[in-house]
């Protein structure tokens, strides 16, 4: 179970960090006041007026109406400098790490109970009491 959690983490992180670093353009195409085509990483597709002004034009009629459709993109930056680790852990950063965390351990975590090895053996048949025949009683 706990090694689930850390691996869904790990995840977790590695997908942010991603997301953080790349660079992506939205591009979206209006028509008056409607989006027609909103694209992530392209070029978004007309909505075919401007094949109708290239006709229009070749006719030679002359269009004083000025075009309906604009191209709108929009650049999201990721980051581009990540700070990487540079420290250098010594044996002395070593040791103390290692030292807090038995330390930890112990505290928290007792050891378990030792288990009784002799527990099944009985013991030798008593013969005759030498303690009663020497009267030697601890008081």
């Amino acid at each position: 179970m706990k090694s689930k959690i850390q691996k869904i983490i790990s995840c977790v992180l590695a997908v942010i960090v991603l997301l953080s670093t790349v660079s992506f353009t939205v591009a979206k195409h209006y028509c008056g006041d409607h989006v027609v085509d909103v694209t992530i990483f392209k070029e978004a597709k007309s909505c075919g007026m401007d094949l109708l002004l290239a006709q229009k034009t070749s006719l030679e009629h002359t269009i004083t109406k000025s075009p309906c459709c604009k191209d709108e993109q929009s650049l999201h930056q990721g980051q581009d400098e990540l700070k990487q680790s540079t420290d250098q852990i010594t044996i002395k950063k070593q040791h103390l790490v290692m030292l807090f965390v038995t330390s930890y351990l112990e505290v928290f975590y007792p050891q378990g109970i030792t288990k009784i090895v002799y527990k099944e053996y009985s013991p030798p048949p008593l013969i005759q009491d030498i303690l009663l025949l020497n009267s030697t009683f601890l008081i």
